[in-house]
């Protein structure tokens, strides 16, 4: 058993970030990654950081613009947040040693990014999370901060109070991947989340295999209601054949996207009159979807042409596009276009907090994009991601190691919910599965331990079942996880895309009941108890099916058209009825649905929801 103030799960930026500003606030902290840190997903970034620095612009503008481009979902005091203290932070990374790209004059050099009226985005060539990543790990190291790398945490360990709302979270507990032995982590101050996306749902993404949303899923199964769990990001710029990112700042710096006839699509065909490739990401991936469907496409995809902006541009700003459009595609960017289309990169939605990274579980918190504060609402902008996850991430580790920030304007829990949806899913989602509560393989048990012990008790009770969960995984016959996986992802990649039916949810639901039964009798054939990646997918598979179902059932009761989310019978946003969050809890093994009020009132304004357009 090991123990310490701040336990932060997660090596990736908005990890590093909780872990440095525990380790400012006086705790002893320590990261808990199934990555070594640098190579967590947030190096794949590669737009910037915005940042209100230039002389036409403002915090205030840049807050209109995120709760335009979130579609009026976003709570206002978080994105008030997220845009005043940005500033600091980026000037603090600076002091760190991070190497933004500069002007000719010598300072921080500013990109447009889609869906911003003025240039914001600082960066660091087409390579920002890299740097960012590396600059914080380097405080990590220099702090002398704990990191367990290599250790996959199975479950939080959680008192078990029949309201949610009562628990607390005493720690968690994790796979040595290089020894096979499960440890227990008691957090006497607090548990971070911080394990990034959930991209592994889809087949086409541009996340990394290890983003399988686990702390999603962990926060759910404990207690903690995940929200706006529908909103999906397609990122209009990936490689057709891999998935692999192009970088929103090839469109920032000029770059033009052409349909098969040589057109202009965003203006010649009346998507974005005004912005054109600068509109926000969920505009330009419909337009590019509709070329293809109209039979404008080049096959599968559309082109995206750089070379006018120029080789010693290009070099210069965009450097690591050229290897990739070369290595995955066969195309140098510099003489010619390259092919992309869109493909699953973010998700807007996560485990509900407030703006201090708190859940409605005492002791655990989350940051980055695992969380829902709700800062991006229905459509994130290009360059908020980053911002996301040291502001946040600063907040969560400051508040987790004691540092009391006192009421919060986001409401979290049953505070938070207004009304319960009484809609019939229950055909669609099967009946619940019934397995021990000591055994999590699959079924739909609580996690937690029982509310009257001590927090070393509920740890290394959680041991133990997680424990039996391995040992009956290892020890019998029956299906592989990777069959179960891909069932699932095709159904995702053909039902819950850019385009949405009611009849394809419905289906979807079908599928992952499906899954989920015949996950009852997954078993792991590696039989080695050292780097067993068998063992670790299988449990992520897990993960992925409950997320998977959290996100189809938000789709399909939102029968509206907003931000990234598009259904085919509910061609408008309709602020009457669908201005409220979605919650879905786990009501004992079965989810439920649940809204809550927007916050549209902040310190600046109170931001009037308008026609979304570009």
């Amino acid at each position: 058993m090991r123990e310490h103030d701040v336990v932060v799960v997660g090596g990736g930026g908005a990890g590093l970030r909780a872990a440095i500003a525990a380790d400012e606030a006086g705790a002893d902290v320590a990261i808990v990654s199934k990555l070594h840190p640098v190579r967590s997903h947030t190096g794949a970034a590669e737009g910037g950081i915005n940042a209100a620095f230039h002389d036409r612009d403002s915090t205030e503008t840049h807050a209109y613009d995120t709760m335009k481009g979130a579609d009026y979902l976003a709570d206002a005091p978080a994105v008030e947040a997220l845009c005043r203290e940005t500033p600091e932070e980026v000037i603090q990374l600076e002091r760190w040693g991070m190497s933004f790209s500069r002007t000719d004059a010598g300072g921080i050099d500013l990109r447009y990014l889609a869906g911003h009226s003025a240039p914001r985005t600082t960066y660091a060539g087409a390579e920002t999370g890299h740097h960012l990543l590396h600059t914080l790990y380097q405080q990590v190291i220099k702090r002398g901060i704990t990191v367990y790398d290599e250790y996959y945490v199975l479950s939080l360990a959680v008192t078990e109070e029949p309201n949610p709302d009562d628990r607390r979270c005493h720690g968690v507990v994790a796979y040595d991947l290089a020894t096979g032995s499960l440890d227990g982590f008691i957090a006497d101050g607090g548990v971070v989340l911080a394990t990034g996306g959930l991209g592994q749902v889809y087949n086409h993404t541009t996340n990394a295999v290890a983003n399988t949303g686990d702390g999603v899923a962990m926060a759910y199964r404990a207690g903690a209601a995940i929200q706006d769990m529908e909103f999906i990001q397609f990122h209009p710029t990936t490689l057709p054949s891999t998935g692999v990112l192009i970088s929103e700042g090839v469109r920032g710096e000029g770059g033009i996207l052409y349909n098969a006839e040589g057109e202009r699509f965003m203006f010649e065909h009346g998507y974005a009159n005004n912005a054109g490739e600068l509109a926000s990401r969920d505009v330009v991936s419909r337009a590019e979807l509709l070329e293809i469907q109209n039979g404008r496409g080049i096959a599968d995809h559309v082109h995206l042409d750089m070379r006018h902006i120029g080789e010693e541009r290009i070099r210069d700003r965009l450097e690591n596009i050229i290897p990739l459009a070369a290595d995955f595609e066969g195309v140098d960017p510099i003489t010619e276009p390259m092919p992309v289309k869109p493909g699953q990169h973010f998700a807007m939605g996560g485990v509900e907090t407030d703006e201090y990274g708190r859940t409605s579980i005492e002791g655990l918190y989350a940051a980055g994009e695992c969380a829902c504060v709700s800062v991006h609402g229905s459509n994130r902008l290009g360059g908020n991601a980053l911002p996301e996850l040291i502001v946040f991430g600063k907040r969560a580790g400051r508040h987790a190691a004691g540092d009391d920030p006192g009421a919060a304007e986001i409401p979290t829990g049953q505070e938070a919910r207004t009304e319960t949806w009484n809609g019939a899913i229950e055909a669609a989602i099967g009946e619940p599965e019934a397995v021990p509560a000591t055994v999590s393989d699959g079924g739909r048990s609580r996690d937690g331990g029982r509310s009257r012990d001590n927090p070393t008790s509920v740890v290394a009770r959680r041991v133990e079942r997680e424990r039996h969960r391995i040992d009956r995984l290892m020890d019998r016959e029956g299906a592989n996880h990777a069959a179960i996986r891909s069932t699932l992802q095709h159904a995702f990649e053909e039902h819950v895309n850019v385009f949405r039916t009611r009849s394809g949810l419905e289906s979807t639901l079908e599928t992952l009941a499906t899954c989920r039964r015949r996950y009852r009798d997954v078993a792991v054939s590696d039989p080695s108890r050292t780097f067993n990646t068998d063992l670790i997918q299988t449990i992520e598979t897990r993960n992925m099916l409950d997320i998977a179902e959290a996100i189809t059932l938000g789709a399909l009761v939102r029968e509206e058209f907003r931000g990234a989310h598009w259904r085919l019978n509910h061609q408008g946003r309709n602020d009457d009825e669908w201005l409220r969050h979605t919650y879905v809890t786990w009501n004992d093994g079965r989810p439920s649905i649940h809204f809550g009020e927007v916050l549209l009132a902040g310190e600046s304004r109170t931001y009037e929801p308008k026609v979304r357009s570009y």
